[in-house]
């Protein structure tokens, strides 16, 4: 049981290096990075491409699209929009690590972006305790999934720096309780940041593109 931990320790210690140097690119070339995570079906590339259609035309934007198997469904989706896309092929792994980062981001023209979108794959446990060197964590959350979601899987919500909720259009369907699904929000990132969206009707989506637009560095 030792050998086991100390095997994993190095390989989080790798991780965390590899990170800090995909970070340190990132910011060389004045590129902000965000790291989005969600279940299946939460609607991560639905949303990513809303935002990459409501963005400013002078927001240059790159997208690398994690998946566990070898299609490109998501990546020919957001190339047909228009932006340069990197598909990353975990061979069955739940999650996407700093070295898979790392290797995408050597394909794409950093020097002429300004964001970069990571959608990580779809899980709400493994990508969690990984970090790729993004500046920032995001989770889309929906509807349909449930108001127990940050009961059930506390460790992605507590490393959060913005919360998506998704689907908001369904809410007089399900049902959903607001109250408590924030408070168990509350209960472990005290202040998140929430944005309450539809890509069905284009609800909140405004304060979402603002939010994103202001972080964003300005490019020398």
């Amino acid at each position: 049981m030792t050998d086991r931990i100390e095997i994993v320790r190095r390989i989080m210690d790798s991780n965390q290096r590899v990170a800090a140097a995909n970070r340190a690119l990132l910011d060389e070339n004045g590129v902000y990075g965000i790291n989005v995570m969600a279940s299946p079906g939460a609607g991560k590339t639905s949303v990513i491409m809303e935002t990459l259609r409501r963005l400013p035309s002078n927001v240059q934007t790159g997208v690398i699209e994690g998946d566990t198997a070898p299609v490109t469904i998501d990546a020919d989706k957001i190339a047909a929009l228009g932006f340069p896309a990197v598909q990353i092929n975990t061979g069955g792994d739940c999650h996407l690590d700093a070295v898979m980062v790392e290797m995408a981001l050597k394909k794409l023209a950093l020097d002429e972006l300004n964001l970069i979108i990571v959608e990580n794959v779809g899980n709400l446990i493994c990508p969690a305790s990984f970090e790729l060197g993004t500046h920032a964590n995001i989770v889309i959350a929906s509807i349909p999934e449930g108001d127990d979601k940050p009961y059930k899987y506390p460790n992605i919500y507590r490393g959060l720096d913005v919360l998506i909720l998704n689907k908001t259009d369904l809410l007089p369907y399900i049902d959903f309780r607001m109250d408590y699904f924030k408070q168990g929000i509350e209960m472990l990132n005290p202040g998140l940041k929430i944005f309450l969206v539809s890509c069905k009707t284009g609800e909140g989506f405004d304060a979402w593109i603002d939010w994103l637009t202001a972080t964003l560095p300005k490019k020398a």
